[in-house]
């Protein structure tokens, strides 16, 4: 019996694999909520949990729900973190993937938008973008990975929703099944 229970436990942690809280923005669906596990970082942030509010009404990627961060005509934007439950290494190489996607129906925030992804050293700091993706103009669901190396320690990460060039537009970006962050492999 001790060497199942030690089994089980080395399952649990895999070294070198970063798992986050609730990676596929799991929840009810409702506007203005961030989802279990995550913080808003910007003032203003008032993610969705989608399918169902403001028109929405894709299916998701992984599991029942997804999350939707927008842009607004004034300039603000969303953006949401969430400690690591090991941080990031300093010049270490690592691998990260998620979906993302766009609604052309998201009740007049259609424009298109980039992720961005930011490594914080202190909550909802943005200290070095580690990530940025390109336009989302799509409606469907793609996986985008991408490795980045860290030039500092990281215990936060943060998702947010850019538009080009700081544009002030009204649009929306889709995210949803991120996978675990993982230290790159070695050739």
């Amino acid at each position: 019996m001790k060497y199942l229970t030690l089994f089980i436990g080395m399952t649990l942690f895999i070294p070198g694999q970063i798992k986050l809280v609730n990676p596929s923005f799991e929840g009810e669906p409702q506007d203005a909520t961030v989802p279990t596990g995550w913080m808003p970082c910007e003032s203003g942030t008032t993610p969705d949990i989608l399918p169902g509010p403001w028109g929405v009404y894709q299916e998701a990627a992984d599991g029942d729900t997804f999350l939707g961060l927008i842009t607004r005509a004034d300039g603000t934007f969303e953006s949401i973190g969430q400690r690591l439950t090991q941080p990031l290494k300093q010049n270490e190489c690592y691998s990260f993937s998620l979906d993302l996607a766009r609604s052309s129906t998201y009740t007049g925030y259609n424009h298109p938008l980039k992720l961005r992804v930011w490594g914080s050293i202190t909550r909802c700091q943005k200290a070095e973008l580690l990530y940025e993706s390109p336009l989302i103009q799509h409606e469907d669901w793609e996986t985008y990975p991408f490795s980045f190396a860290t030039k500092f320690q990281y215990h936060y990460i943060i998702l947010e929703a850019y538009a080009p060039n700081n544009q002030a537009v009204k649009g929306n970006i889709l995210l949803d099944n991120c996978s675990k962050i993982s230290l790159c492999k070695r050739a």
